[in-house]
């Protein structure tokens, strides 16, 4: 599950701007495309699978590509792109003050508007579309963003680095406690793992359902979700929230802020060489590992931002390229609309995997799954296109914008 999502922008963090963006707000934009990608990598399989949630194979997935397809999305994906987009949330957070403080406005009933607005969209995600869904996370956390956007960046960073690593050491010390009980993995007794293959086949059912059974479904596996969601990717993506204000009051994404060019290259590239070994190592360690020793999740946590920093600062360098000038430009159309994508590649999702539509659900091999992420977000860059080349903002984004500003706004380009 992941998260968790300008022109209107995407998500609540994005500046609500009626402009065509700058460079600076393209390349945002085209980040955030690329995260809606990863967030689709990693949400699509709780679509494909009712085992998914409860951390077990898929029965129907035991074939050596399904192992391997399931092995990149955990080496590549798992855990890096719900920070990317919680660190674009912090960053265009601080777009939106200097926007409304540019313009003399009154920021916060405007901010708390578009909170409950995205509170509302969110809910209704959880319930019809995604258990997963991150949004309802993302407007509470905004409400703490919101009180404590004073803070300096240096203490933004200093306390985005203590969450991460208080949540690591509680990893930590389980993983231990287990260790000392039972040995050095959590593997469930037989009798656990055969209640577990039951309700994994008891979800994958219910799911084939209409769409009485899937919200039914969708109700149980809240109570199972949500846990996960307030306690583990809560704090973490409030920790990339304040690593992202950091760098949005520091201009850190803006290269034509940068008062030496060279300079900011030459912190893009130790970016890369910092984070991709110390990231990979992580994610390697994580997917070799397995879900049942508790180790390797602590590790990972304290790794995945290194990783998700080392993306970063590739695709800002790949930007200023020539042929990456006009992936950026591909990417930022579905990023100006991403709160709509984002929900979008749920109700596809849905409608592929669930009986309200192809009741595909368990019969895809895993690598098939990704081919069919890969698809939908192909169809979510041709669209996203289409609509931007006509129309402002996408249409969940209008609707987010009138609740905001308490008016119709326009819609057409």
């Amino acid at each position: 599950m992941t998260a968790p999502p300008p022109t209107e922008p995407a998500l609540p963090g994005a500046p609500a701007l009626g402009k065509a963006p700058t460079a600076r707000l393209a390349d945002v934009d085209a980040l955030r495309g690329f995260a809606l990608l990863g967030i689709l990598m990693v949400n699509i399989p709780f679509f494909a699978s009712g085992y998914t949630l409860l951390d077990m194979p898929d029965p129907a997935r035991t074939a050596w590509h399904d192992h391997l397809a399931s092995g990149v999305v955990q080496f590549l994906f798992e855990s890096k792109f719900y920070l990317l987009f919680s660190f674009l949330f912090g960053y265009s957070f601080t777009l939106q003050l200097n926007s409304a403080a540019a313009r003399g406005l009154s920021f916060r009933p405007r901010f708390l508007r578009r909170i409950g607005g995205l509170f509302l969209i969110g809910v209704a995600n959880a319930v019809l579309l995604f258990y997963g869904d991150i949004l309802v996370t993302y407007a509470l956390l905004g409400l703490v963003l919101f009180l404590v956007r004073g803070i300096s960046p240096r203490r933004a960073l200093w306390v985005a680095g203590i969450i991460t690593g208080v949540i690591a050491l509680i990893f930590l010390a389980v993983a231990v406690l287990v260790a000392v009980i039972d040995g050095a993995s959590a593997s469930p007794t037989a009798a656990e793992r055969a209640t577990m293959l039951a309700d994994g086949r008891t979800a994958t059912e219910a799911m084939r359902g209409g769409l009485g059974s899937v919200v039914g479904e969708r109700l149980d596996s809240l109570t199972t979700a949500l846990p996960l969601i307030l306690f583990f990717q809560g704090p973490l993506a409030f920790s990339a929230f304040l690593v992202g204000l950091a760098a949005g009051k520091r201009r850190a994404l803006d290269h034509t802020a940068a008062p030496d060019p060279a300079a900011y290259r030459r912190k893009l590239r130790l970016v890369q060489l910092v984070g991709f070994p110390v990231g990979l190592a992580g994610s390697l360690a994580y997917t070799v590992a397995g879900p049942e020793n508790l180790f390797a999740p602590a590790a990972h946590l304290v790794t995945a931002p290194f990783l998700t920093a080392a993306y970063v600062a590739t695709l800002l360098r790949v930007f200023r390229t020539a042929r990456g000038a006009r992936l950026a430009e591909v990417l930022a159309r579905p990023g100006r609309m991403a709160l709509t994508n984002y929900l979008s590649q749920s109700l596809l999702c849905g409608l592929i995997f669930t009986g309200v539509g192809l009741g595909l659900i368990g019969r895809v091999p895993y690598a098939a799954v990704i081919a069919v992420a890969v698809g939908i977000f192909a169809v979510q860059l041709a669209w996203s296109a289409w609509w931007m080349r006509r129309f402002r903002i996408g249409p969940v984004e209008w609707l987010l914008r009138a609740a905001t500003h308490l008016e119709r706004p326009a819609l057409r380009a």
